[in-house]
């Protein structure tokens, strides 16, 4: 008799549904006592949609399921499946979409249809990162062509006041207000009749939230604690290393020094600080960096750091490759010391890089990837930015945009 062929199992199932229920009913009052939000129940027709939302917290997906009735898959980072025991019990429980970082991921889009085929509603934040800035970050337009594909209702979630409660630096979440709710909603017919660009635009429109300019008060006495996770640029010594403690962040070298205030403005001790607010900060940061010539820093390390290395195999496990590596940042490659030898990762070999949570480096080099986890002070974000930086000039695009966040 012929083989008859497997049938596929389904993705959509029925437990999801009843553990997000459960869980929305047990967590949503610590939820909200904890980031002092106030979620707007959406009231429009229960039916699939495709959510596109800002991302500010940890806690974002919890929001957009207390925001939309029915079930709701997740895109997220594949980092979360390689945790062993818990990504099992989260991929039984939840079944999120896995996607890589930073990278065009068909399988990730083919997954997005069978879901929306089941029955599912999709939610994903396209930014991919939380943002380091106060600023709805960059994200790669690639999210229009997937709601094209999808053609289910397009639902545009605002998240406000995240980075006042819980900023992406800090391991403190601070006393304050925030507020998530459906700001607008498309209908297939209506974004349809749009060009890629026209479609892009009204997504940045919508999800464009700049904490800096919004009122509100966030109080914590370590406001400004392990800041250095988001800076390394400072305006009188160019790459440099910070220090925080409590409310107040100094740059190591100069000594410049702020604190850090409620309202997220910067208050300048002994002179004036530069930098209004973290926005200034981080654009300011990001135009030394698309001012830097890489060429310039291949001999001498801009960084050198200890890091705990891992060896990532995608949507499965991380192995412990090295502890208290060393790892240094060139302007045209990183260079990895361990007891078993030295490891060079030219950017010309490098498809991704990008930060993971507050502070951990995934490096996808040639057909490996691997995780480098420093220590609490551990700046991720300079070798991501210097990468870019890097790939931006040997493509001839000296004014090149993207640095990778």
């Amino acid at each position: 008799m012929p083989n008859k062929k497997k049938k596929k199992k389904q993705w959509v199932k029925r437990r999801h549904a009843v553990i997000r229920n459960l869980a929305s009913f047990l967590l949503s009052p610590y939820i909200k006592w904890k980031y002092g939000i106030a979620v707007e129940r959406y009231k429009g027709a229960k039916r699939q949609y495709l959510i596109v939302a800002n991302h500010q917290t940890a806690f974002d997906q919890f929001f957009i399921g207390m925001a939309v009735k029915g079930p709701i898959y997740y895109v997220a980072s594949e980092d979360i499946f390689t945790n062993g025991l818990s990504s099992k019990l989260l991929k039984w429980a939840v079944a999120p979409i896995p996607i890589k970082k930073q990278a065009t991921d068909v399988q990730a889009v083919l997954t997005c249809k069978r879901v929306v085929r089941e029955g599912g509603t999709i939610a994903l934040m396209p930014e991919g990162n939380r943002t380091y800035s106060g600023k709805t970050e960059y994200f790669k337009s690639a999210v229009v062509g997937l709601a094209k594909i999808l053609r289910l209702p397009l639902a545009f979630l605002r998240i406000e006041g995240g980075y006042g409660v819980h900023p992406r630096w800090s391991d403190v979440v601070r006393k304050g207000k925030m507020r998530a709710y459906i700001s607008k909603v498309m209908e297939p017919e209506e974004y349809l009749a749009l060009s890629d660009d026209e479609l892009y635009a009204v997504m940045k429109k919508e999800l464009f939230v700049d904490e800096n300019t919004t009122g509100g008060e966030f109080f914590h006495q370590k406001s400004a604690e392990y800041l250095e996770r988001a800076v390394y640029y400072c305006p009188d010594c160019g790459f440099s290393t910070f220090e925080s403690r409590n409310d107040t962040i100094a740059c190591k070298k100069c000594g410049k020094a702020a604190r850090y205030l409620p309202d997220k403005t910067f208050e300048g001790i002994d002179g004036e600080f530069p930098f209004k607010h973290m926005g200034e900060w981080y654009e300011a940061q990001a135009r030394f960096i698309r001012s830097f010539d890489p060429s310039s820093a291949t001999e001498v390390p801009l960084y050198e750091d200890t890091v705990n290395i891992f060896d990532v195999f995608p949507y499965k496990k991380k192995v412990l490759r090295a502890k208290n590596a060393k790892l240094a940042l060139y302007g045209n490659r990183v260079v990895v010391q361990t007891a078993a030898g030295v490891m060079e990762m030219p950017f010309d070999r490098v498809s991704v890089a990008t930060v993971l949570g507050r502070n951990k480096l995934n490096i996808y080099f040639e057909d490996k990837v691997y995780q480098f986890k420093g220590e609490k002070r551990f700046n991720a974000l300079k070798y991501v930015n210097v990468c870019y930086r890097y790939k931006s000039v040997t493509k001839g695009e000296e004014d090149g945009e993207f640095l990778g966040l």
